[in-house]
C-alpha cells in the first residue's frame, strides 16, 4: 500500500532532494493531511526536531488527533517516544536511537525503525556518515524488536527516478516477518503495486506533491480481482463501521473516488456512477482499505440524505441500528424542534438536561440486576445522545476520541475528582 509522507520544516510541508536541498514548499500541511488520510496512515516527519533545530510538536500532535499518523523525527529517548504514543501516534519512527535497550521498553507493534542507506550501506547523522554496516546486517540485528522497518534509499530520495525493486526485494527478505516500508524514488502506481506484491509498503512524497502520481491510482494499484470484468467487490460502511451496502468498483472508479473524495462506483451493467448524483444522498469518501488478499475494498463514507439504499433506507438491509437511528432523530430534532417532544424540551432547557444526566448516571451506578443495568444504561445513553446533539457532536466523533485514548501507553490512576461544594455527592 501507499503511505503518503509529510515532512515539516518551520511548520510548512516541504520536500527535499537527498535529504538536503529543499526542492518544494507545499505550505500548510493540514490540507495535505486531510487529502492523504483517505489512503490510511500518513507519515509525518519533523525535520526540525531531527536536525536539532526546533520542533513542530504541537502541529503534529494536532494531526495525530485528526487522523492516523506515523510520527518520526527527533525521537531519541524513552520519554519522547512515550509522549508521542500518548499523543495518539499510530506508530512512532525511531532512527539512530533504535537500540535494543530502548526498543524493549516500547510496544513492539507500534514502533517502526528507520534505516537509511546509500548503495546498500547504512548511513547516519543526516545521511552524511557511512557506517560500514550493510542494510541486511542491520536488519538482522533488529529482528523481533520492532513492528516495522522504514528503509530509505537515499540515493533516490526526492529524485523521481523510480523505485529500486531489486534492492527492495532483498530488504524484504532480510526483514523476515517484519513489514517493510520503502522510501526513495517511488514514482508510479505500478511500483506501489510491485512493492505491495513482495510484501512492502511505499512511502511517497514528491510524486504526490508534484502531481506525477495520482493518489487514487496508487491506492487502487495493488488490487488483483479475479472477475473477468475486473470489478472489485466494495463494502460500503459509515464512520462507525456499520455496513451500508455492497457495490462494485474498478481501478478507475477507485482512482476517481479517491481523487474527488466522493462515493463513486462501477456498476456491472450501467458503468461508472456517482452516489447521490440524482437522489441527493451523496457520500463524502473518508477512507479506502483493501482486504488482506487485495481482491476486495472497503469504502468508509459520510452518508448524506435518506441513506445508501435506492429504496430510501439507511442501509440495503433496512433501517440503521438503534443507536445510529437515535442519533439521526436527535440531529433532526436539534435543527427542527417538534412541538410537544421531550427531546425538544431537553434541548431548550440545558439545566434540565444536566440534571437528568446526573440523575440517570446515579441510577445506573446503583443498579444491580442485568435488567436494571440495561435499562439505566439505555437512559444514560439517550440523555448523553441529546447532549451530544445539542453540541453538534456525533457518535463518530466520540468513537475517534475513544480510539485515540486507546493508543495511550501511560496509564492514569483514575481516582475520584475532588467534588465541588454543593454538587450532587459533593461536600456540604
Amino acid at each position: 500500500m501507499i503511505v503518503p509522507s509529510i515532512d515539516l520544516v518551520r511548520g510548512r510541508a516541504v520536500q527535499l532532494v537527498g535529504g538536503r536541498e529543499q526542492a518544494l514548499d507545499a505550505g500548510d500541511p493540514a490540507p495535505w493531511f486531510t487529502r492523504f488520510t483517505v489512503a490510511g496512515e500518513v507519515a509525518v516527519v519533523d525535520l526540525d526536531a531531527a536536525r536539532g533545530e526546533g520542533s513542530n510538536r504541537e502541529q503534529i500532535a494536532a494531526l495525530c488527533a485528526a487522523g492516523p499518523c506515523r510520527v518520526g523525527g527527533g525521537i531519541r529517548d524513552l520519554a519522547t517516544a512515550r509522549w508521542w504514543l500518548d499523543a495518539g501516534a499510530a506508530h512512532i519512527v525511531i532512527g539512530t536511537a533504535a537500540q535494543p535497550g530502548l526498543l524493549r521498553e516500547l510496544p513492539r507493534e507500534r514502533v517502526i525503525v528507520a534505516l537509511d542507506s546509500v548503495d546498500g550501506e547504512v548511513v547516519v547523522d543526516g545521511w552524511r556518515e557511512r557506517t560500514g554496516c550493510s542494510l541486511e546486517a542491520r536488519l538482522a540485528e533488529l529482528q523481533g524488536l520492532a513492528g516495522g522497518f522504514l528503509v530509505t534509499l537515499v540515493e533516490r530520495e526526492g529524485r523521481m527516478v523510480g523505485a529500486d525493486l531489486e534492492r527492495a526485494q532483498k530488504v524484504v527478505q532480510a526483514a523476515g516477518d517484519t513489514r517493510v516500508t520503502i522510501a526513495g524514488g517511488v514514482t508510479t502506481p505500478a511500483e506501489v503495486a510491485a512493492l505491495d506484491q513482495m510484501g512492502a509498503d511505499a512511502q511517497v512524497g514528491m510524486a504526490l506533491y508534484t502531481g506525477a502520481m495520482s493518489l487514487g491510482a496508487a491506492v487502487a494499484a495493488p488490487l488483483t480481482g479475479d472477475r473477468a470484468d475486473g470489478l472489485i467487490a466494495t463494502v460500503v460502511t459509515d464512520e462507525l463501521g456499520i455496513a451500508l451496502g455492497l457495490a462494485w468498483s474498478s481501478r478507475e472508479s477507485i482512482r476517481q473516488a479517491v481523487d474527488e473524495r466522493r462515493g463513486i462506483y462501477q456498476s456491472r451493467t450501467r458503468g461508472r456512477w456517482i452516489k447521490g448524483q440524482t437522489s441527493g444522498a451523496t457520500q463524502e469518501l473518508l477512507r479506502v482499505d483493501l482486504d488482506c488478499d487485495r481482491d476486495a475494498a472497503r469504502f468508509t463514507v459520510r452518508q448524506a440524505g435518506a441513506g445508501f439504499c435506492h429504496t430510501g433506507t439507511p442501509t440495503c438491509w433496512g433501517g440503521a441500528p438503534a443507536l445510529t437511528a437515535l442519533e439521526r432523530t436527535l440531529r433532526r430534532r436539534a435543527t427542527t424542534p417538534t412541538a410537544g417532544s421531550y427531546t425538544a424540551r431537553l434541548l431548550a432547557d440545558p439545566a434540565l438536561l444536566r440534571d437528568k444526566l446526573l440523575e440517570e448516571a446515579a441510577e445506573l451506578g446503583a443498579a444491580n440486576s442485568i435488567r436494571e443495568v440495561t435499562c439505566e444504561a439505555a437512559d444514560v445513553l439517550y440523555f448523553t445522545a441529546v447532549r451530544m446533539a445539542a453540541a453538534g457532536v456525533t457518535l463518530a466523533d466520540v468513537n475517534r476520541e475513544l480510539a485515540r485514548r486507546a493508543l495511550r501507553v501511560s496509564r492514569r490512576r483514575g481516582d475520584r475528582k475532588p467534588a465541588s461544594a454543593g454538587a450532587p455527592g459533593g461536600a456540604p
